[in-house]
């Protein structure tokens, strides 16, 4: 992933009660693995602070974490009460919606993050920042933020139509490939009445040809659909003959009926 924030930072060492620090409820390091935290709490106590966490000044008695969630939580576990931190100076700081980005950033780049993670990453920065500033700053196309979003991404114009008329997964495909959202709505309408197999067939060949007319795209789709189970009605003469011959052949009626229009079929 490709770095957003990345301006010289200038800051100073000082030290500040820890309940006057704030962490962005929704930042991505909220998941902290206890496990992790008691181990790091531990190395803090015998080593010392090695690196301060970094906060900007909200008001006169609130600060905003910038990085360093990890840390805050080990100290908290260890009962801090003042902690050293490395306060933004006014030249470098923030603005609020970027420091929301810049804080779940931080932590992005601390480790690999898997896929769940990285989804509630991008739904966190596209509520903070919108989707363009979201995905240049994790360094992904608008295309990748969407998957990555997933229905949470979907208009509330498309979401309408879960879970009645059509599922979360087909809205969200639909989404992703037409995200003009008047043309997928106007698709929708157009799919509600589609069984399931006709609907996803249809998805799939609107991904592969999104700038095709739905007339041709629905005629591709069905051409495209085999139809492999077949109702046949039979009247009581055909029946009992189509019995005999399963009798004969020690097969079910479905089976010598298979059998039956097969090699009708390859005569043919």
């Amino acid at each position: 992933m490709k770095k957003r924030y990345q301006s010289p930072i200038n800051y100073r060492l000082r030290e500040i009660p820890i309940k006057q620090i704030k962490v962005w409820k929704d930042a991505q390091a909220r998941r902290l693995d206890r496990e992790g935290i008691a181990e790091l709490a531990r190395s803090i106590k015998n080593e010392g602070l090695q690196n301060p966490p970094m906060v900007q000044k909200e008001s006169k008695n609130s600060y905003l974490l910038m990085s360093g969630q990890r840390r805050l939580a080990a100290l908290k576990r260890l009962g801090a009460k003042k902690i050293p931190v490395l306060l933004l100076t006014q030249s470098t700081k923030y603005d609020l919606d970027n420091a929301k980005a810049a804080s779940v950033i931080e932590n992005l780049h601390r480790t690999k993050m898997n896929t769940k993670d990285m989804t509630s990453a991008c739904v966190f920065l596209t509520d903070s920042v919108g989707k363009k500033k979201a995905a240049q700053s994790l360094g992904i196309s608008q295309q990748t933020l969407k998957k990555y979003l997933g229905f949470a991404a979907v208009p509330d114009r498309l979401k309408e139509y879960v879970p009645k008329q059509l599922s979360r997964d087909d809205v969200t495909k639909l989404y992703q490939i037409i995200p003009n959202v008047s043309k997928a709505v106007r698709i929708a309408e157009k799919i509600v009445s589609f069984d399931q197999r006709l609907r996803r067939q249809y998805l799939r060949n609107l991904a592969r040809s999104p700038k095709s007319s739905h007339v041709k795209i629905l005629k591709n789709t069905k051409e495209g659909l085999l139809q492999q189970k077949v109702i046949l009605n039979l009247n009581k003469g055909n029946a009992r003959k189509l019995q005999r011959l399963a009798v004969k052949n020690d097969m079910e009626v479905t089976g010598m009926a298979e059998k039956i229009i097969s090699g009708y079929l390859i005569r043919r």
